[in-house]
């Protein structure tokens, strides 16, 4: 996101506040379709799928918004397991706040 009308969109996001984000119904959806995707994968549920196709997403949109945050979610845990770090240049204000706060719970088991 570049430019200022995307800057209570990126603030919201490096804050991990991302109720505040000013997206549309269909786009928080999706959202919370790649959260589930990150966090646990396997809690997708077809009708999970079926809710995206219903407001409007494509199959192969929602295809691509999984191999997107599936393929984030690689880069992430490689650069964890070798301890590679973003030149703070990249990021003079240090990492955002979303990073800095634990992550959310994990369930203790499958629903």
């Amino acid at each position: 996101m570049q430019g200022s009308e995307f800057a209570e969109a990126a603030d919201a996001l490096r804050a991990g506040r991302l109720d505040d984000l000013p997206v549309a119904a269909s786009e928080r959806l999706l959202l919370d379709y790649v959260g589930t995707v990150t966090r646990h994968a396997y809690r997708v549920t077809d009708d999970e799928v079926q809710g995206l196709r219903d407001v409007g997403w494509a199959d192969e949109q929602i295809a691509e918004a999984t191999y997107v945050a599936a393929l984030f979610s690689l880069f992430v845990r490689l650069a964890d397991a070798f301890d590679i770090h973003p030149d703070p240049m990249m990021d003079p204000a240090g990492p955002p706040p979303a990073l800095k706060s634990a992550p959310p719970p994990e369930a203790s088991a499958v629903p």
